[in-house]
């Protein structure tokens, strides 16, 4: 009886044991769980949304292979946040058309009929996914949204902004692809605080990005075209953190924002750029020029300065002008370091 009795005690504190250890269990994995959620919340109006990012494990694993072996410790870049779902970047390679359609000159994208066009930029694609087959290409037409001009406007900007019937044909070019839309500005003597909010209602567009061009930004007040402008990292960062008050409220994918570059003076502070999750920041290697000089153009002023991911211009027209009058090839850009993820043609 009382070897019974025993068992019995064993048995029921054996039970109680097991249900403490349950429920502290359960308790410590809701609170890992609260934490979590909190910690990917933003909130807004005393409302918080979940916040989801993209497989932080595969893209570690694309913006390593984009820095292509790279021994100094500047590719890839460190701290960078993981974007939210949806992002493009790195595991597509954007391939563009670049131009205006009143202009047959500032691009390709504009120099030929829609049909014609894609013809030629399908062919790029093309190449570019032979060249890389484990990266797939996404195509884009890259629009002049805003144009610098050498003579003023009424408003004194030295800058034409695109009627709406002009923006609406660039987006219905890009459906004929499957293509996705950047608007770029060229802000003369106005400025990107003015301009993109002019924007607005296309850059709510889950497909429509910006891209800014600090060759035209003349803060010093001089005409457009006589001498290269700037932008500091202020002027990037408020579209950045435009851009991403604009994910944020409309529950977009990430947004893109494109930087031309090809000086030293062309974008300062560049140690001051400030990353998001919700936008994904390509300094743009805009030079032209023989494959030597692109190069070397490259290696200073993109390569030497990192902020997230890079582009690359070619160039039709201008990159033949001097021996060997050729431009460079898929494959020799993939030589690069880091490997340019967003490639233009002009």
């Amino acid at each position: 009886m009382q070897s019974k009795l025993f068992y019995l005690i064993i048995f029921v504190c054996s039970l109680l044991f097991t249900g403490c250890v349950r429920n502290s269990t359960q308790e410590d994995k809701e609170d890992v769980q609260q934490q979590t959620s909190e910690e990917n919340t933003v909130s807004g109006e005393g409302v918080k949304s979940e916040v989801v990012t993209i497989d932080s494990l595969a893209y570690q694993e694309k913006i390593t292979a984009l820095a292509n072996g790279d021994t100094t410790g500047m590719w890839p870049v460190k701290n960078q946040p993981y974007p939210l779902a949806g992002a493009i970047l790195p595991f597509k390679r954007i391939v563009a058309y670049y131009g205006n359609l009143y202009s047959k000159k500032m691009g390709a994208l504009g120099e030929y009929p829609p049909n014609e066009m894609w013809e030629r930029l399908n062919a790029e694609v093309q190449a570019w996914e032979t060249a890389d087959p484990n990266t797939p290409v996404q195509p884009a037409v890259h629009y002049i949204a805003v144009v610098a001009q050498g003579i003023p406007m009424s408003d004194g900007t030295y800058c034409k902004r695109m009627p709406d019937a002009q923006i609406d044909s660039a987006l219905s070019i890009a459906r004929m692809g499957d293509a996705i839309v950047f608007l770029d500005i060229q802000v003369g003597l106005s400025t990107l605080q003015h301009e993109v909010p002019l924007l607005e209602k296309y850059l709510k567009m889950s497909n429509v990005h910006l891209g800014i061009d600090p060759e035209f930004s003349m803060k010093d007040g001089s005409i457009p075209g006589k001498k290269i402008g700037w932008y500091d990292a202020d002027d990037i960062n408020f579209c950045s953190e435009y851009l991403a008050k604009l994910v944020q409220e409309n529950n977009l994918p990430p947004k893109m924002l494109i930087v031309h570059r090809f000086t030293q003076g062309m974008v300062k502070n560049y140690k001051n750029i400030k990353l998001h999750p919700e936008v994904q920041l390509v300094m743009h290697m805009d030079g032209w020029g023989e494959p030597v000089l692109k190069n070397s153009t490259y290696n200073r002023y993109i390569y030497r300065e990192p902020v997230q991911f890079t582009g690359f211009k070619l160039f039709y027209k201008n990159d033949l002008k001097k021996s060997p009058n050729r431009m460079l090839t898929p494959p020799e850009l993939l030589k690069l370091k880091p490997q340019p993820i967003y490639i233009q043609y002009q």
